[in-house]
């Protein structure tokens, strides 16, 4: 077998309808092995994450964050993918990291606010102001074409020069703008609390995208403890990245209040109760995603 080499170009392929579609339809599968191992070096990390889902193939992606690359003018995050045949377990394709990352991780919150956010919903807050937050508001006009975007960063100039070329608006105060939006997406490198429980108010939904690691977390525990829980995968959440530990291990919270992950889909059971509870949904992005993400980049990369 002749791997396919799929190149970032592929993304003019490419449609959030169909990526959801697919992750619903994944989702129906077995649920996958996953493995994942992480290396350090002060600030910097290595992730190696592999999945296997009988009916897709098997996946092993390796990404290295560098947060100090910011500062050269260089992508914190890169990496590689590699897709594997189901069934003789042969390469299949190599897809561009870059290509699989933004998909994958934008297309997680977007489905988590497809079923969690009110349909109503209008005022959008980026917290944070990098990649992730770019794809985030190109994948919540997708679904929610009227969406008005806030972007708050700690740093105003980031903010400044991410809102500019988009036309939205920039945030000055976190708590004012938190009040008033009612999606709230964090996609930060945080280690310490930005969203305190007490701003927040009933009909909203919260997207945890930034926290990774275990040191790493973006809302307290009060607010973690205001909202319904839902995750994309308690076996990827839950004892493995500080958003859910810390609150775990302080009692805010008990693992019985994850109340659904995306397997829990075709239950119904991952989706909004009332319009007035205020919803939590943590991405965490594991490789049982990219594998979902990189099948469907091929899928509509051979059928070009």
């Amino acid at each position: 077998m002749t791997p396919e080499l799929i190149p970032r170009s592929a993304e003019k392929l490419l449609g959030w309808g169909g990526l959801l579609e697919a992750f619903e339809a994944g989702h129906r599968l077995p649920r996958p092995d996953i493995k994942d191992l992480f290396c350090y070096r002060g600030p910097d990390t290595i992730l190696d994450r592999a999945a296997w889902i009988d009916g897709i193939g098997a996946l092993v992606k390796v990404a290295t964050v560098v947060p100090g690359n910011a500062a050269r003018g260089k992508p914190t995050v890169n990496g590689a993918v590699t897709l594997f045949d189901d069934r003789t377990g042969e390469l299949s394709a190599l897809v561009d990291f870059h290509l699989v990352t933004k998909w994958k991780t934008a297309g997680d919150s977007l489905l988590s606010a497809s079923k969690l956010a009110r349909p109503d919903s209008r005022r959008f807050l980026l917290v944070g102001a990098g990649n992730v937050a770019h794809s985030m508001v190109e994948a919540y006009g997708a679904v929610f074409p009227d969406a008005a975007f806030q972007v708050w960063s700690r740093r105003a100039e980031a903010a400044e020069a991410f809102a500019a070329p988009l036309g939205i608006e920039v945030a000055r105060d976190l708590e004012a703008a938190v009040a008033r939006a009612d999606v709230i997406c964090t996609c930060t490198m945080s280690t310490e609390p930005l969203i305190r429980g007490e701003w927040l108010r009933p009909g909203q939904h919260l997207d945890l995208i930034g926290a990774y690691r275990p040191d790493m977390r973006e809302i307290d525990d009060a607010a973690i403890a205001r909202g319904r829980l839902f995750v994309d995968s308690r076996a990827t959440t839950l004892h493995h990245i500080g958003e859910l530990m810390k609150p775990l291990a302080s009692g805010a919270i008990a693992e019985s209040d994850v109340l659904a992950d995306f397997y829990d889909l075709p239950s119904g059971a991952f989706a909004r109760g009332s319009e007035e509870e205020i919803t939590i949904a943590k991405n965490g992005g594991g490789a049982h995603l990219d594998l979902m993400t990189a099948a469907w980049i091929l899928e509509r990369w051979r059928a070009r």
